[in-house]
């Protein structure tokens, strides 16, 4: 698959889209503002973008129009980490792992949750 780059608020368009499956731009628009202030007329043109880069598509629904991803959620994310491993890490994704241990508040629970991924990756080696 091709690499989409997305900005910022592109990505929180995308999963916007990828959780309610369709929405007008109005409705994003609404859904991003309930975070941060987004102009309608902004959300408009990072979907006109988004469509050039073939991640997102539309149909005609009457005057309106009702846009859907069309990219896979996992695929992006993927990519994205990919990318900022490689930028920041030189491409070392254990590197990346460390620092999280290291530097970022988890909990007993996340913590529990990374060594059984730990545990199952090992047996799988």
């Amino acid at each position: 698959m091709q690499k989409i780059g997305l900005g910022r608020v592109q990505m929180r368009i995308m999963r916007v889209l990828w959780e309610k499956k369709q929405a007008t731009a109005r409705e994003i628009t609404e859904e991003l503002s309930c975070e941060k202030h987004i102009a309608h007329s902004t959300v408009q043109t990072l979907l006109r973008k988004l469509e050039e880069k073939g991640a997102v598509g539309h149909e005609i629904q009457g005057r309106t129009f009702t846009f859907k991803p069309k990219v896979d959620q996992g695929l992006v994310t993927q990519g994205v980490i990919q990318d900022f491993i490689s930028r920041i890490f030189h491409g070392d994704a254990a590197e990346l792992a460390m620092h999280l241990v290291k530097h970022e508040r988890l909990s007993k629970e996340e913590l529990a949750q990374i060594r059984t991924l730990i545990n199952e990756r090992e047996k799988k080696a």
